[in-house]
């Protein structure tokens, strides 16, 4: 009995077309999917005051949806089609079938030799550029989804409906193409594995920078910060943790060795930092916090995802322990003492569980990198890291991270100071008082009894105001 077409060789399965592969990468980008809906969407819900609830979880959830469009309008070809500049593609949709339905490639990704001769060829992958589109989608709109949780509980939602368009285009774009689509870095040599820089370094410094000019929450809001809901917040982490396995599985673009590697490298190191955190924040506050747990988790995850399918299993615990202890050190002893960290309200710490972890994952796998590992994924052949006898490694690592550190602040502050002569990039004073039912006439616990709408004068106190229990200091929220 004859198979039907779509299991025959033929226009449904062309020969170059690798099942496996194009499974892992759809299932990879998936996973990276569910990390921002609903798994930032839940965390951003969960970890913030009762009153933002909602509008944190709906900046997540509306970035997730703006990319979509941008990406496949004109944002994926800047960042993966043919060369424009030399950290820049040429803009482009991707959306038709000649385009989606042929052999994945990234036209940009050749390197040659000094005389001109070809070093590296071409990536030709073994899927349809469908997969390869809906791949990078996912991981553009997570870099904007982490760079809003330095916003969170002020940032004007018009403002952020212009921010995230405007960011995706001249920023993330140029990272992107100048690490992974074949621009300047990536001719150098720069490892970045899976978006160490591209996306965390770029996330926690935009974060930051965009914090500074929106402005600080309210006093009252700044001084109290009780998260609403601990445990729906650990199942936000949850999903971040394990998605991490196509984040970082699906980079090798294959479902070959490397990915296993990298996929077991991620849960070394996240799992090493999470227990460092803990255990620090056991020793200096004498308390174990859940809060301070996961963003061990986050720093570990954020500092293997440079290198993770570059290194020894070793050499994950060793970032692992750098991850859970660097960051905490800049997050509870650092942010105290600097007068520009205390100055900027980023909410959520973005700067240090996202800047500071994906600097020191870029620059230790500068350091850690193997050379064997190497040769499958950087177009410079002989790349290693320092203990194997490449010290310029580590300084092509710093220097990539200068030019993301660089280039974001400078982009970020042009397009926050645009916006802010169009709209006010903070919410009114007013709606600051109130949060989400002000801002969306939506509340995130809005019923009580039956059916009907909170009211203090009938129900008693029971809002963000009741008295707690002083919380263990070794927080996020008390940075």
């Amino acid at each position: 009995m004859a198979l039907p077409m779509a299991y025959q060789l033929g226009p449904a399965v062309p020969e170059w077309l690798n099942k496996g592969d194009n499974a892992w990468q759809m299932v990879s980008a998936t996973l990276v999917g569910l990390q921002s809906v609903p798994g930032l969407v839940i965390l951003y819900g969960s970890i913030v005051k009762k009153k933002w609830a909602v509008n944190s979880a709906f900046m997540a959830l509306y970035a997730f949806a703006a990319v979509w469009i941008c990406w496949v309008t004109w944002a994926y070809n800047m960042s993966f089609g043919h060369h424009l500049l030399p950290f820049w593609g040429k803009a482009g949709p991707a959306l038709g079938q000649k385009f989606l339905l042929n052999q994945a490639k990234l036209p940009a990704t050749a390197h040659n030799h000094k005389d001109g001769t070809v070093e590296t060829a071409e990536l030709d992958l073994l899927y349809p550029m469908a997969s390869m589109v809906y791949f990078q989608c996912v991981f553009a709109a997570i870099t904007l989804i982490l760079l809003a949780g330095s916003l969170l509980g002020r940032m004007n939602f018009k403002a952020w409906i212009l921010f995230v368009p405007l960011w995706l285009t001249f920023s993330y774009t140029i990272g992107a193409f100048s690490l992974w689509g074949g621009g300047f870095l990536f001719q150098w040599g720069v490892m970045d594995y899976s978006g160490g820089y591209v996306i965390h370094l770029s996330s926690g410094i935009a974060g930051f920078t965009a914090a500074y000019w929106v402005g600080p929450r309210s006093t009252k809001d700044r001084e109290r910060f009780v998260p609403n809901n601990l445990l729906l917040m650990l199942a936000g982490a949850g999903l971040l943790w394990l998605g991490w396995a196509g984040f970082n599985g699906g980079d090798p673009y294959a479902a070959n060795i490397d990915a296993s590697l990298a996929v077991l490298n991620t849960n070394i190191c996240a799992a090493t930092s999470l227990l460092v955190w803990t255990c620090l924040d056991s020793i200096f506050f004498k308390k174990p916090s859940v809060i301070g747990a996961v963003q061990g988790m986050i720093t570990g995850l954020v500092c293997i995802t440079p290198g993770a399918g570059l290194v020894h299993g070793w050499s994950a615990i060793i970032m692992g322990m750098l991850s859970g202890s660097v960051p905490w050190f800049t997050m509870m002893v650092v942010h105290k003492r600097s007068r520009l960290l205390q100055k900027v309200d980023d909410t959520l710490g973005v700067f240090h569980t996202h800047a500071v972890a994906g600097f020191l994952g870029g620059v230790t796998t500068g350091i850690f990198a193997e050379p064997r590992l190497s040769s499958l994924f950087v177009a410079v052949t002989n790349s290693h890291g320092l203990i194997y006898g490449s010290g310029v490694q580590v300084l092509k690592q710093v220097v990539g991270a200068m030019f993301v550190i660089g280039w974001n602040v400078v982009m970020t502050t042009l397009i926050c100071v645009a916006i802010r002569y169009v709209m006010p990039l903070r919410m009114s004073e007013e709606q600051l008082a109130i949060g989400d039912d002000a801002v969306h006439g939506e509340e995130a616990y809005a019923l009580w009894g039956d059916g009907e709408k909170y009211d203090s004068t009938k129900h008693g106190v029971h809002d963000d105001e009741t008295l707690h229990n002083k919380m263990a200091t070794g927080v996020t929220q008390d940075v």
